[in-house]
């Protein structure tokens, strides 16, 4: 097992592999170095003096600035670096990026719908226009278990706060976000239940969702019904006799859409589980498919990579203004622009947000970058997107999710157990994690420290990705977790 890394040939720091203590010599190419203190597992340490004021340098990009003289063999954290980010920037087109190589077309089991969309779950959802509404949907969720077929996945409420009370963006992205899950193909069926007097009430959202089946949506307006919840039994049982009509079949891997979003992050996170689902998006790209990229706050100190990546210059000012945008975003409610990386993240070995979201875009691997979206809108390109939403990791899955990922793809080296409206799967950055949490863990890159290679575990996380999408449930979908979160930007009234 390596314990211990220099990710690029340029860096002045290496990563510790497994924890290394005081007087540990490494030996990496043809320098040795003696460390001068323990350096806990995911953390840096310095491979030459660093002078105060001076750039150090991982992933052979800048990560930060020495706050004083950084001796050689000295753990390298947060007591020692800060960032060395500005405000917004000037940015310079300057292609770099090479078209993926297409590779022979593979096939998962899905279900095609009436209108020629894909899914890789067979469900009924029970979506509330409106907070007030919640425990009613919670209630309805529980008695229609007993509805539920061998050919229905699960019967599944979510619930949420708002609907009423919001203006602007606010109020639109909750009817965007309502409209895009209600028209998202892992449904067989949607109850849509509304509250009759909110904002964001069934006749308002209806334009929103456009054309609809009707045997595939169904709407109840509480108000208006003397049992809202026998009323909407009645309706899922009706739901569940349409979506049993639906069975698996083969269909291209072209087809699956495929979120990315890490949480939780550690100093491991860059080096093992992103770079490995970078390789899962070249992959499915290489066979048509399509990768959705999110959490732009952690893209901020790594953008150039993303924005020289852009097939074209119309591409690359919608990236420019996706990252000045958001940057605009923290600015108006006067809070730092680099406020980050969380507690969890520098117990794990990241030190600023450059360190952050160098590691994160890992997860983009090498294709070109096709289309930037906007928070609410619905995916329409091949290849890999970028989409506006947070880094916090219920808002953005959720997200995804709206803008039509089948799957959610989810790194962590701290864990967690959350789930989206779609399988959400956990891929560990460390192999202690995976043990530690095997209830939460779906897929373990902690190997890539041992005896794998990148493009032996990219390959392996393609299969397992096609089983899941085959109908093989995640973690948090054998525990019957689903969750959803908005956007939340501006006045509550």
């Amino acid at each position: 097992m390596k314990t211990y890394l220099k990710i690029h040939p340029d860096d002045l720091v290496a990563v510790a592999l497994a924890p290394l203590s005081a007087g540990t010599v490494v030996k990496i190419q043809d320098q040795t170095v003696t460390l001068k203190e323990d350096i806990p597992q995911g953390h840096k340490f310095a491979l030459a003096d660093i002078r105060a004021g001076k750039p150090v340098i991982k992933y052979g990009s800048p990560i930060g600035v020495a706050k004083e003289d950084i001796p050689c063999g000295a753990w390298v954290h947060t007591h020692n670096i800060k960032t060395g980010l500005g405000d917004l920037l000037t940015y310079t087109y300057e292609p770099n990026g090479m078209p993926v190589t297409p590779t022979n077309e593979l096939y998962f089991q899905g279900y095609r719908r009436e209108d020629g969309k894909v899914g890789v779950r067979n469900e009924i959802w029970i979506i509330p226009t409106v907070g007030c509404v919640n425990n009613v949907a919670g209630a309805i969720e529980r008695r229609a278990q007993a509805l539920k077929t061998d050919n229905i996945d699960s019967i599944a409420a979510f619930p949420h706060p708002y609907g009423c009370s919001q203006m602007g963006d606010d109020q639109e992205n909750t009817r965007k976000i309502l409209a895009d899950l209600i028209q998202h193909p892992n449904a067989g069926g949607v109850l849509v239940l509304g509250l009759g007097c909110e904002n964001s009430n069934i006749d308002v959202l209806k334009p929103y969702i456009g054309d609809y089946d009707e045997k595939r949506v169904k709407f109840l307006v509480c108000q208006e019904s003397e049992d809202e919840v026998e009323d909407a039994l009645k309706l899922i049982e009706e739901l569940v006799q349409y979506a049993d009509g639906f069975t698996r079949e083969p269909i291209s891997c072209s087809e699956l859409v495929i979120g990315m979003k890490c949480g939780g992050s550690d100093g491991l996170s860059g080096i093992t589980a992103n770079p490995t689902v970078g390789g899962f998006s070249d992959l499915l790209i290489s066979k048509g498919g399509t990768t959705i990229l999110t959490e732009v706050p952690e893209m901020f100190g790594a953008e150039t990579i993303l924005m020289n990546r852009c097939e074209n210059e119309k591409i690359f000012s919608e990236t420019v203004d996706l990252i000045n945008d958001f940057k605009n975003y923290f600015k108006r409610h006067d809070q730092t622009i680099y406020e980050n990386p969380s507690p969890g993240n520098k117990k794990g070995g990241i030190s600023t947000l450059e360190d952050k979201s160098l590691g994160c875009t890992q997860k983009s691997g090498s294709a070109p970058v096709v289309d930037v979206l906007p928070y609410g809108e619905r995916v329409k390109t091949h290849g890999l997107n970028l989409l506006s939403a947070p880094g916090n990791d219920l808002v953005a899955s959720t997200a995804l999710a709206a803008a039509g990922a089948h799957i959610v793809l989810f790194t962590t080296g701290r864990g967690t157990p959350f789930a989206s409206p779609v399988p959400t799967m956990k891929i560990s950055s460390n192999s202690a994690l995976a043990s530690k949490k095997n209830n939460w863990i779906d897929f373990n890159c902690g190997v890539l420290t041992e005896d794998t290679t990148l493009e032996q575990l990219s390959e392996q996380l393609f299969d397992y990705v096609l089983e899941v999408a085959s109908g093989s449930p995640v973690k948090s979908e054998q525990a019957g977790f689903h969750d959803m979160a908005i956007f939340k930007q501006g006045v509550t009234l």
